[in-house]
């Protein structure tokens, strides 16, 4: 019976990666994701309520919110996987490939990504500022054209690893469940994971359990896109020395492994100064400007996302087959 239920979960991991690449997220679907957040503000006002208004006490307060929004976006999904299997293997099927679509976001992505490359060929900068506000956290006011592209480029680079590649891994390590639970630690470190706003102490819980489940799938990400370059011919040597110079050149320990990559792939200096929530964060560049940034690195920079996902799906696929089909 363990059996059947790996392999349906394999089957799953499949069926629900080729309805993202396909369809994406229909605006019109009601979104688990957006139910985690609401779940997050929920619990986050009623712990600021409880605990005292303290450095350890706001820490108390963000670990039980952690703990909390954790075992509700796994255990919901988990009982109803187990009644589906328990009516039928079919019924599992089918709502594991759902949950296993609604984990992934390669099609949103590129499809909200390249909404800033559009605007800018039909000549509208200020379309292509408004675009890529809605993809990045940073004060978009400021920018310039470039300014733009860059952070464009810099959120697929980003987001290959935090929207894809990480919840591919722990789709096949832990089946719908395992999305979601990183879903659920991905989403709390961008609602609360800050050091502004009162968010210092609240935070750094979710922050670090970020940190530590996005260490690994952070890094192989790396080494699959250092792969992708050489398919595509993206100056894969570069890629490689600036993976290896700048991968570190961050305040979080994973965010750029892969920008460090598509940096140097693109050939492009990422990264620098930016402004969040009001407030100047002084940040090292990753990359060299070998060239100056174009809109149309855009568009090159979700074909390396691409690449590197299809990579990461063919190489998990080859690891877990054999375990499963011949193996057990």
């Amino acid at each position: 019976m363990a059996v059947t239920l790996l392999q349906f979960t394999f089957y799953s991991i499949l069926i629900g990666f080729v309805i993202d690449l396909l369809v994406g997220d229909p605006r019109w679907f009601p979104h688990p994701v957006v139910g985690i957040g609401k779940l997050i503000s929920l619990l986050e006002r009623a712990f600021r309520r409880i605990f005292p208004k303290t450095p350890a006490g706001e820490t108390a307060g963000g670990a039980f919110l952690v703990v909390s929004v954790c075992i509700v976006s796994a255990g919901v999904p988990a009982g109803l996987l187990a009644l589906c299997f328990w009516l039928s293997p079919y019924a599992y099927l089918a709502l594991s490939s759902l949950l296993c679509w609604l984990a992934l976001a390669t099609h949103s992505l590129r499809k909200e990504s390249m909404k800033v490359y559009k605007k800018f060929r039909e000549g509208d900068t200020e379309g292509a500022r408004y675009a890529v506000s809605m993809i990045v956290g940073r004060d978009t006011s400021v920018l310039d054209e470039a300014g733009i592209a860059r952070a464009a480029v810099e959120t697929v680079a980003e987001n290959t690893s935090d929207g894809v590649i990480a919840p591919l891994l722990y789709l096949f390590l832990g089946g719908a469940v395992g999305g979601f639970l990183y879903k659920a630690v991905n989403t709390m470190d961008s609602m609360v994971g800050y050091k502004e706003n009162g968010y210092l102490y609240f935070g750094k819980v979710a922050a670090r359990t970020d940190d530590v489940f996005n260490y690994i799938p952070a890094r192989l990400s790396a080494l699959f896109m250092l792969l992708a370059s050489v398919i595509l011919q993206y100056r894969p040597r570069n890629a490689w020395k600036i993976w290896r110079r700048d991968r570190r050149n961050h305040a979080s320990p994973n965010s750029a492994q892969t920008e460090s990559v598509c940096a140097g792939a693109l050939g492009l200096r990422l990264a620098g100064d930016a402004i969040y929530h009001g407030v100047l964060h002084k940040k090292p560049y990753i990359g060299d400007a070998l060239r100056e940034v174009e809109p149309f690195d855009i568009v090159r920079a979700n074909r390396l996302m691409v690449c590197t996902v299809l990579i990461a799906l063919v190489l998990l696929s080859a690891i877990a087959a054999p375990i499963l089909f011949c193996v057990l």
